[in-house]
């Protein structure tokens, strides 16, 4: 009887093991699982429920940064993203609305207890503003540091890199590589692809219609690129307001020629972010997705949406 008793209790912890979480399996699923976050969807234009443009790509628990737009610290709180600074930061170019929040990245970080510098990947200014940035903030800094706060000296650097096309960071399975993009005048923007252990993502930066980023981005999971709706586009009474028409095809994608570029990526998800609306409607957005022969899954983003 013993024994069938023991064979009876063997058999069923057994059965129990099997549809018990493993923590060793719990653990690396954990550090593989990647999740893209719009921490900013906004333009220039200050519309109050979209902050400046900035991305988060989570690995796990490390976090990757593509652009610092206006709030970007804030939305990372919002996010229940670490305050103390991300693994690495990427920028695609130096527009305003994509580095207003870089400041506030560097100097918020160090305040909520950065004490060591993170990486910072750029297109060639980047330095130069930097460096022009702390200049700017050095009495800050000084008293900061010298003051009763006593923060960390030098807590607040950053490690720069101006980069060129490329394979531009990778470390612990993670890899960033930069991809070369049509941005009007700009004489650098960049697209930056993101490789986890599990996913695959493309960010955009600003662009137009770009072959490089195409070639670049073929069959991630994620595409996440900036868009127009050119349905009410017009010439405007503004100082340069007749150049806006031309602006808009030169700088920027809009939604039919991103639906034409995504139905050659084939992402399993195309995000749209940094949405030029001029009074178009999601239902617009998407429309023009699927005239442009897009007919995947498509979202247009939102502030701190998750993906």
């Amino acid at each position: 009887m013993k024994k069938i008793i023991t064979a009876s209790l063997s058999l069923l912890l057994g059965f129990l093991i099997c549809f018990l979480p493993s923590p060793a399996r719990s653990r690396h699923s954990d550090t593989l699982r990647t999740e893209v976050i719009l921490l900013g969807t906004g333009t220039p234009y200050p519309d109050p429920k979209a902050a400046g443009p900035a991305t988060a790509v989570i690995v796990g628990k490390r976090v990757f940064l593509f652009d610092a737009g206006v709030g970007v610290m804030r939305q990372m709180n919002a996010a229940g993203l670490p305050i103390s600074g991300p693994e690495a930061a990427f920028i695609t170019h130096l527009h305003s609305d994509h580095t207003l929040g870089y400041p506030d990245l560097i100097l918020t970080s160090w305040i909520m207890r950065r004490t060591a510098p993170f990486p910072v990947y750029g297109p060639h200014g980047l330095r130069r503003m930097t460096r022009l940035l702390l200049a700017a903030y050095s009495e800050d800094i000084h008293v900061r540091t010298y003051g009763l706060e006593r923060e960390v000296a030098g807590g607040y650097r950053v490690n720069l890199h101006e980069i060129k096309s490329g394979v531009v960071y990778e470390h612990d399975g993670v890899r960033v590589t930069a991809i070369p993009v049509p941005h009007g005048s700009w004489k650098e923007a960049y697209a930056y692809r993101i490789d986890t252990p599990d996913r695959s993502i493309l960010v955009s930066g600003d662009t137009s219609p770009s072959e490089a980023l195409v070639r670049g981005a073929l069959g991630v999971d994620v595409l996440v690129h900036e868009v127009y709706s050119p349905l009410h586009l017009a010439t405007e009474n503004r100082p340069g307001g007749k150049y806006w028409p031309q602006y808009m095809r030169e700088f920027h994608t809009s939604d039919v020629e991103l639906g034409a570029l995504a139905a050659r990526i084939k992402p399993k998800l195309l995000v749209m972010t940094h949405v030029i609306r001029m009074g178009s409607t999601n239902e617009d957005l998407v429309a023009g997705v699927r005239k442009g022969g897009f007919s995947g899954d498509v979202v247009v983003g939102k502030d701190l949406g998750r993906y």
